[in-house]
């Protein structure tokens, strides 16, 4: 009985080693797992990189495009503009007749300048001194001359030195006309506006009133325009100004 015991239990010792050698190996997954997650991971950071760098890339060409039509448009406007501008002079020569050429293509009105002349020489004996008067008329010689240049210096000077004459509305006048001539648009409207402004009782302020109309019309500043004309016409139907204005706003200014 004792020796079949013993050969049992050397059985069960043999046996015990071969089941543990033959039970299946338990893998560790973890190490695995994490693995995979991080090339799944890598590959959609790598995946929506690429997207992101395709509507980066969409976005710039769509910004170049707007970019181009923007450029389009300002030059069609810089076209209009120009080409309203010279609409308007065309309207304004038709509608005053016979001007002097000035630099750039522009005008000076040669009735106005006949007009401004005679109120010099009536209005001298009123309220305007000597040296005031010759002064005027240095710098109103300049104009008939066309040396623009030299009778915007006159004029500026006058404005300075007599600013109480009589005369300092028309030499005002006459720098808006100058300045207009030259295309220097900002100095023209102001020198008009103070005429308009400052000297409400001179007989310039109708003819100051028109040349201002046209002038914020080559602005681009239409509806100003149209709005300070139909002023005019409204305050001075009866003076020249005013019809002219009547008549440049009928002809589609």
């Amino acid at each position: 009985m004792k020796h079949s015991l013993k050969w049992l239990c050397g059985a069960g010792a043999l046996l015990l080693p071969l089941s543990v050698m033959a039970a299946p190996a338990v893998e560790d997954l973890t190490a695995q797992s994490n693995s995979l997650y991080q090339q799944a991971n890598t590959h959609m950071s790598g995946g929506g990189t690429l997207t992101l760098l395709n509507q980066l890339d969409e976005q710039v060409q769509e910004i170049a495009r707007l970019r181009g039509r923007v450029d389009e448009l300002e030059y069609q406007f810089k076209r209009m503009t120009e080409m309203s501008q010279q609409r308007y002079l065309d309207l304004e020569q038709r509608v005053s007749g016979g001007d002097s050429a000035g630099e750039n293509g522009q005008v000076v009105d040669a009735q106005a300048a006949s007009a401004v002349s005679g109120s010099a020489s009536t209005g001298s004996s009123v309220a305007s001194n000597g040296d005031a008067q010759k002064d005027y008329e240095n710098a109103f010689a300049k104009v008939q001359s066309r040396d623009f240049d030299g009778a915007i210096v006159a004029f500026e000077a006058f404005v300075v030195d007599h600013g109480d004459s009589n005369l300092a509305a028309n030499a005002h006048y006459w720098l808006g006309e100058l300045y207009s001539a030259k295309n220097q648009l900002d100095s023209s409207a102001q020198a008009f506006d103070t005429v308009i402004s400052e000297y409400s009782q001179s007989s310039k302020v109708p003819d100051a009133m028109y040349k201002l109309g046209l002038v914020k019309a080559r602005q681009g500043k239409a509806q100003e325009s149209r709005t300070l004309l139909q002023t005019l016409v409204k305050q001075y139907p009866d003076s020249k100004a005013g019809t002219m204005a009547k008549d440049f706003l009928a002809s589609g200014g």
